[in-house]
């Protein structure tokens, strides 16, 4: 019998692998839509394009966890950053327009734990599921030396599909347009740098509740904001992601003569957000441009349309807030608003 050196000596368990993917098989399988051609464990996914386009136009986006990632290893608790993976990208292309319709993750680390990594991708199709969109594939990586242990990332990767006559570019804003908020869960997944290091500055370890809503799950908005697509008009989205209010609700204005005006009393601000300014001593400008503040997802609608809106948000189980108005350019700010450009 050889005595050679083997894979799994050299820190890659290929049996572990493959009870992973056994392990994961029901709830990627409960993800598939009518579409889906191919079944997990092949080279490639298959699928057919949704029925009921007339121009369907693919749009793709990719994102990952970022370092709530390592909150959630240090706290043990794995399962709802698969929901952050998918609601990073699905929220994204939603922005266009588009239905998210597949999505695909990749999962590296340097010794496989197969309990962990059930449990994340477990969540990842759980987020799925939220989003509408099927779980056709994915990748799990084992790189010994690669990452220290215990550690993990991931990677997740979106197509939605849009009519290309419905697609909103931005282009239909103008003066006097409503902008709405819809409300987070929390920070979802951007600023845990800023987070981590307030913790660590204040010597503190998360105690069950804060840890409950520090890694409380992203929101996927793709359900409720498909259905307000149907039935009313829309002329911009942003999603309040990397960059804060600052840098993303300006990526959904086309023209440089409008500007958005946000009402920063117009919706009640979390406390976890207010408790992450006062530890840190973080200064409002930096809590802009850093987290959502309580607002996840924006979108601009007709000023006239705008309670309607609303009310078909709220009855899909948004927290639903008039938040400000599309204004020229030249306009300046007053005490407790914001202009954006």
């Amino acid at each position: 019998m050889s005595n050679g050196l083997t894979y799994r000596a050299a820190g890659v368990n290929i049996d572990a692998g493959n009870e992973l993917v056994q392990r994961i098989a029901p709830a990627c399988r409960a993800t598939h839509r009518p579409e889906t051609l191919s079944h997990l464990g092949g080279f490639a996914a298959l699928s057919e394009l949704p029925a009921g386009y007339r121009h369907p136009v693919l749009v793709s986006g990719t994102d990952g966890v970022g370092t709530k990632l390592k909150l959630a290893i240090d706290c043990g608790q794995h399962g709802g950053v698969g929901q952050d993976l998918v609601a990073m990208c699905a929220n994204d292309v939603l922005v266009c327009g588009a239905e998210p319709f597949l999505f695909l993750d990749y999962y590296a680390t340097g010794k496989l734990d197969v309990d962990v990594a059930e449990a994340v991708i477990k969540g990842i199709a759980a987020g799925c599921k939220l989003a509408g969109c099927a779980l056709a594939g994915g990748e799990t990586a084992e790189m010994p030396g690669f990452y220290q242990d215990g550690d993990y990332d991931l990677a997740g990767f979106c197509v939605g599909v849009a009519e290309r006559e419905r697609i909103i570019d931005g282009t239909g804003i103008g003066v006097g347009d409503a902008l709405l908020g819809l409300a987070s869960s929390g920070p979802h997944a951007n600023g845990y740098s800023l987070i981590r290091r307030v913790l660590q500055d204040k010597g503190l370890a998360a105690d069950a509740a804060l840890t409950k809503t520090l890694l409380a799950p992203t929101r996927i908005y793709a359900r409720p904001v498909l259905s307000l697509l149907a039935e009313a008009e829309v002329h911009g989205m942003a999603h309040i992601t990397g960059g804060g209010f600052l840098e993303n609700v300006p990526r959904m204005l086309a023209n440089d003569r409008l500007a958005a005006r946000i009402r920063l009393d117009a919706w009640p601000r979390p406390d976890i957000f207010n408790w992450l300014q006062q530890a840190g001593g973080i200064e409002e400008t930096e809590m802009l441009r850093t987290f959502n503040c309580g607002i996840g997802f924006v979108l601009c609608v007709p000023a006239d349309e705008a309670e309607k809106a609303m009310q078909q948000l709220e009855a899909k189980g948004e927290r639903a807030f008039r938040i400000g108005e599309i204004v020229p350019s030249s306009t300046q700010p007053q005490s407790g608003e914001l202009i954006l450009r």
